[in-house]
């Protein structure tokens, strides 16, 4: 059988699993579901997948994929423009960080099943290690530049502006209706605050 032919199978299953997925959960949705999705015969699916925890490993590490590809390094000799930094972490025009309510209840049952998942809890720390990175080391040119203070460590804002995105994916999830250009807004307005004259507290590593 042509390679393009198992891809295109394969990826037949896939989304019709995700669809499931989206529907009813990881753990309430059966083999027998994903079969009716895909309109596949069970011998067509177990082919490509020896079982439906196969699957959501499979779904899972796409996901995962896209995530990663929405941190994309930039390796250029400048930083991107500061209000672009709010652009990268919420990943505007990438999926899934900026796509469909379905992607960001996709996203939410991957941190759950991580929970569960010693496998997937260790790729998702890794992605989302590597974004970190990434969010940090724009926010450590920037501060270089003189764009933001530097007398917080380029680390802190970047595991806040990470966090404020989960908070903004948790809200798309279970309410369907954040819009990214309003959030977007917000965090360059709070990004844009002048400093307050209080001294930070230190914070221990």
């Amino acid at each position: 059988m042509p390679k393009e032919h198992l891809e295109a199978r394969r990826r037949q299953i896939l989304d019709a699993a995700r669809q499931c997925f989206i529907r009813n959960g990881f753990h309430a949705t059966s083999m027998q579901d994903v079969l009716t999705e895909a309109e596949l015969s069970a011998g067509a699916v177990y082919r490509y997948f020896k079982s439906k925890d196969d699957i959501i490993a499979a779904t899972a590490a796409e996901a995962l994929a896209e995530v990663a590809a929405a941190f994309e390094a930039d390796d250029g000799a400048r930083p991107p423009a500061l209000d672009n930094i709010v652009d990268l972490v919420l990943g505007v025009e990438r999926p899934p960080l900026s796509g469909s309510q379905e992607s960001a209840q996709l996203l939410v049952q991957v941190w759950s099943e991580a929970l569960r998942s010693p496998s997937l809890r260790t790729a998702l720390k890794e992605v989302m290690a590597e974004a970190r990175g990434v969010v940090g080391g724009l926010v450590a040119r920037h501060q270089r530049r003189g764009l933001l203070p530097a007398d917080v460590p380029a680390e802190h804002v970047a595991d806040v502006l990470m966090a404020l995105v989960d908070g903004f994916l948790v809200r798309r999830a279970v309410y369907g209706h954040a819009d990214s250009a309003t959030f977007t807004n917000g965090m360059r307005a709070l990004m844009s605050a002048p400093a307050q004259a209080a001294p930070l507290r230190s914070v221990r590593p």
